[in-house]
């Protein structure tokens, strides 16, 4: 855990050590000021000599001034070190979420993510922040303030010794039991997250299904679940505030009436007592810092614990060193492939697939609901491995890919999609940052897109909301399937992508397939038999297996599930023309 957050200082050395080194200044001047303030008491003051006081006086204002010049450079380097831990930290974060296979991505969730990213990657923040000052001006200030009571008066001084370990212990009974409160604290957080994340959205459909409430009523339930962990958590920590009130407290009552009987017996002076009482609030001060310290300590911990978990996690796909730096064409070929989510090769989604597509050719693909049409087209970009068996393209392993090359040749079209906010042409251009005014135009008329794109405002220039809100579902599913041509695949992915266009315009892109770009190998799931009927060959998929294969014709005569789902979407004259 250390090794990642102290990774992340990097270019924040500099601002790391100089904080420090200031606050040990700092302190180094508040520890004299009572030196000096006795001296001033004594021959000064006492003594009625207007020369030392005046003398004393400048000496105090120098060096107070001193002390807020090095405080505030403390504060502005301490302040500088964090910030950039944290910006690193984000980077580190967000960088290695981006290696991640959707299997890793699943193991923590959106929103699991979006916590580190934020809250748990703040709380380092803050921490670090106290621990490069506080945490060094604490510590410092107790060891100069003892040495200095020591030297004034050791019978004293002992009375200090006896609260630091009623402190220490007390201290150290707290953060054993909040350690774990926190944890569970951050984990409630996670869930939050995902419960605000999924309502928003979805909003549209809860509020089509008029569900407020009950969404209202599962955010409080677990906004009330954060808010009696924080309670508990917090109740223990408070506990450190009456604990260290009484320490002071007696420390002060203990001085004074020792001090003061010290002090008519004329064991130590009127100065020296007051030097004992200033040093009596720094050092238990600096106890409270570092009781502070710690309470932000025990909540960074729990954090720092999350994000390693993050940073320690091995994405599930690897790239070898020599990876293959070319796709030859877009064959693919399915060798005895078995799949399981979960790594079982006993409970498998996919099972025994064996296919040989040849590069160039159409696809369709047909299934119910759960038979893994979506995870079998997954395995071909590595999105997953496959569990037994091997998946190749152009005659290789996609496990011999390097997996940018792999990608950059497959387009994967979805049915729930993703624009990003920004206009027309910013979206497509995730195809090829590089493609001309004219080739966008030439990719939509292919996807069907170009009509309505004319129709709008701005024409290309026209801004898509965040997840393409102003746009039509079948206007977004053009959007996508243009923005897939852009990048000239080999292997083009259209996962039910065309569910939400009319009959004629999923003929017309597919006419468009056909004709703009032969070579491009294609797959089609779709749950309308029009929208395959014409390919070369179609796979039925039924429990996970390749139930049947072959040609629309072919399927007609021996795949009784191909057969049943052709007559009943074409019962009573619904046939597509």
């Amino acid at each position: 855990m250390v090794n990642h957050i102290t990774a992340a200082i990097r270019d924040n050395k500099k601002n790391s050590i100089l904080a420090p080194i200031f606050v040990g200044f700092e302190v180094l001047f508040e520890v004299l000021i009572p030196i000096v303030m006795a001296i001033l008491i004594d021959k000064g003051i006492d003594a009625g000599n207007q020369t030392e006081i005046l003398r004393y006086g400048a000496i105090l204002i120098v060096m107070a001034l001193a002390a807020l010049v090095f405080g505030i450079l403390s504060g502005i380097a301490a302040a500088n070190a964090s910030a950039g831990l944290a910006r690193n930290l984000r980077h580190d974060i967000y960088h290695h979420v981006q290696d991640f296979s959707f299997a890793n991505i699943d193991k923590f969730s959106t929103a699991g993510i979006v916590t580190r990213l934020t809250t748990d990657v703040t709380n380092v923040q803050n921490a670090y922040q106290m621990i490069i000052r506080v945490a060094v001006r604490a510590p410092v200030m107790l060891i100069f303030a003892f040495i200095a009571t020591i030297k004034i008066s050791p019978r004293l001084s002992t009375i200090y010794l006896c609260a630091i370990p009623i402190l220490g212990i007390g201290l150290g009974l707290i953060i054993h039991r909040v350690h774990g409160l926190f944890t569970q604290v951050f984990d409630t957080y996670d869930e939050l997250n995902n419960v605000v994340q999924e309502n928003l959205n979805g909003i549209r459909v809860v509020k089509s299904f008029v569900r407020e409430e009950f969404e209202k009523k599962k955010f409080g339930t677990i906004s009330q679940k954060l808010f009696n962990g924080f309670l508990k958590a917090e109740r223990l920590i408070i506990l450190n505030a009456p604990l260290m009130q009484f320490c002071v407290y007696s420390c002060l009552l203990l001085v004074s009436w020792i001090g003061a009987r010290l002090v008519v017996g004329g064991t130590i002076t009127t100065g020296a007592l007051t030097s004992m009482f200033n040093y009596t609030f720094q050092i238990l001060m600096s106890l409270m810092m570092l009781s502070m310290v710690m309470v932000m300590v025990i909540m960074a911990r729990s954090s720092a614990e999350r994000i390693e978990e993050i940073l320690e996690e091995t994405s599930d796909l690897t790239v070898k060193p020599n990876a293959v730096q070319q796709v030859p064409n877009g064959s693919v070929d399915f060798e005895n492939v078995s799949f399981s989510y979960v790594g079982d090769p006993n409970n498998t989604s996919l099972k025994d697939v064996d296919l040989h597509i040849r590069s160039g050719e159409t696809i369709g693909i047909l299934g119910g609901t759960g038979t893994s049409k979506s995870t079998l087209v997954q395995l071909i970009p590595r999105l997953y491995d496959a569990t037994v068996g091997s998946v190749k393209i152009g005659g290789i392993d996609v496990r011999d890919y390097d997996l940018e090359v792999l990608r950059d040749q497959v387009a994967m079209v979805l049915q729930k999609n993703t624009l990003f906010s920004g206009t027309i042409k910013e979206n497509l251009r995730w195809g090829n940052a590089n493609a001309s005014d004219e080739e966008l135009v030439r990719v939509c008329k292919l996807a069907q897109a170009d009509g309505f794109i004319q129709e709008m405002p701005q024409k290309y220039d026209t801004y898509i909301e965040q997840g393409g809100t102003n746009v039509s579902g079948g206007q977004k599913q053009r959007l996508c399937i243009a923005r897939a041509l852009l990048k000239k695949p080999k292997i083009l992915i259209l996962d039910d992508s065309t569910s939400a266009v009319d009959t004629k315009t999923d003929a017309l892109i597919r006419q468009a397939f056909r004709e703009e770009i032969p070579d491009t190998t294609k797959f089609i799931i779709a749950q309308r038999i029009s929208s395959v009927q014409d390919a070369d060959h179609i796979i039925v998929l039924d429990d996970g297996r390749v139930s049947a294969y072959g040609t629309h014709e072919e399927l007609m005569r021996t795949s009784q599930i191909y057969r049943e789902v052709y007559e009943s979407q074409n019962k009573g004259g619904a046939q597509d023309e």
